[in-house]
């Protein structure tokens, strides 16, 4: 690891104008940037601390019904916060399903959006991939066991947050404060594609901050629910996962609206359409969730090793849905 200085700056102006400098890296949990620094992946001339920036933090159920998450509240905070648990259910149960609770207390939300990939190709200080300026993506005809089956292409990445999909399917927008000023982005068009570009993963350019995330009031009649399947029950990254939001006409069975958001299956966290379509305008039963779940793999592309998601991913996006209706699922 190279030496680097930690720099704490005075206010939210002067954190952007260092961030805007070559070298300069942000970090308030830390967990995903002292990884990728151990693993030779970044090697900054400096570290940007921006816990102390009081713009950034805090949690606020707002008088409207409309959540703000502070990007440096801590994922523990989210997950044990009562409201949240209450009216936005599926960002609680997103939160306290990352990691460790040792983790959940250090790890924050801006930083569990914008964290890096975990294939071990990217993080193999040894490996030039398509990421890190390359020529080709090594899970292609490599080992892909925990790789993209959605819109992979040119990199076959999955994007590593929980909360992601969650929010998303909650609706949320992310306000970005960064040399030319403050703008709201949806966060479902915060992130980005290999297309756009294989080497980052979200649309944030050199100087600009995420201050909060917005979630809106949901309606008394939606309701949500976030599951996902891993290998260990203890601390690891979903193999797919996936949040449900659902709104249906009060004091009947019909769903109105649906969100539908996958994650660990695409460098992207993947909306379905395709499931939403499938759910809206009928009651809900079980065969209604299984169509919604074999809509939302339509157009599953596996590779050697990782067809198992497929399955797995129907399976999850089938009991997710029928528990968010409080349903029992088989």
């Amino acid at each position: 690891m190279n030496r680097f200085e930690v720099i704490t700056p005075a206010d939210l102006a002067s954190a952007s104008r260092l961030l805007a400098q070559d070298g300069h890296v942000a970090f308030a949990g830390g967990v995903d940037v002292v990884d990728l620094m151990k693993q030779g992946i970044v090697s900054p001339t400096a570290l940007v601390n921006l816990k102390g920036l009081k713009e950034l933090g805090g949690i606020e159920v707002r008088p409207s019904g409309e959540l703000r998450l502070g990007a440096t509240a801590k994922l523990s905070e989210v997950a044990e916060h009562p409201a949240i648990r209450a009216r936005f259910t599926a960002i609680a149960e997103a939160a306290s399903e990352t990691a460790t609770p040792q983790i959940r207390n250090l790890a924050t939300v801006g930083g569990n959006l914008l964290q890096r990939p975990r294939c071990w190709y990217f993080r193999n200080p040894d490996v030039n991939c398509l990421k890190k300026s390359g020529d080709k993506c090594y899970a292609f005809g490599g080992l892909n066991r925990y790789h993209a089956i959605l819109g992979g292409d040119p990199a076959f990445i999955v994007h590593p947050s929980n909360l992601a999909p969650a929010l998303i399917a909650m609706r949320a927008s992310a306000t970005i404060v960064g040399p030319a000023g403050e703008h709201t982005i949806e966060l479902e068009k915060f992130f980005t594609l290999p297309t756009v570009d294989p080497k980052r993963e979200n649309s944030l350019k050199p100087g600009e901050i995420i201050t909060e995330v917005i979630v809106p009031a949901p309606s008394a009649s939606v309701s949500s629910h976030y599951l996902e399947a891993r290998e260990k029950q203890s601390f690891d990254w979903p193999l797919v996962s996936v949040a449900i939001a659902l709104d249906r006409a009060p004091g009947e069975k019909t769903i109105r609206d649906a969100r539908v958001v996958m994650g660990a299956v695409a460098p992207v966290p993947w909306r379905s359409h395709e499931a939403e379509a499938a759910l809206k305008g009928g009651p809900l039963d079980e065969p209604r969730a299984r169509a919604a779940a074999k809509a939302a793999l339509k157009g599953a592309q596996p590779m050697t090793d990782n067809a198992y998601k497929v399955v797995m991913a129907k399976v999850i996006v089938r009991r997710a849905i029928m528990s968010a209706a409080g349903l029992e699922a088989a």
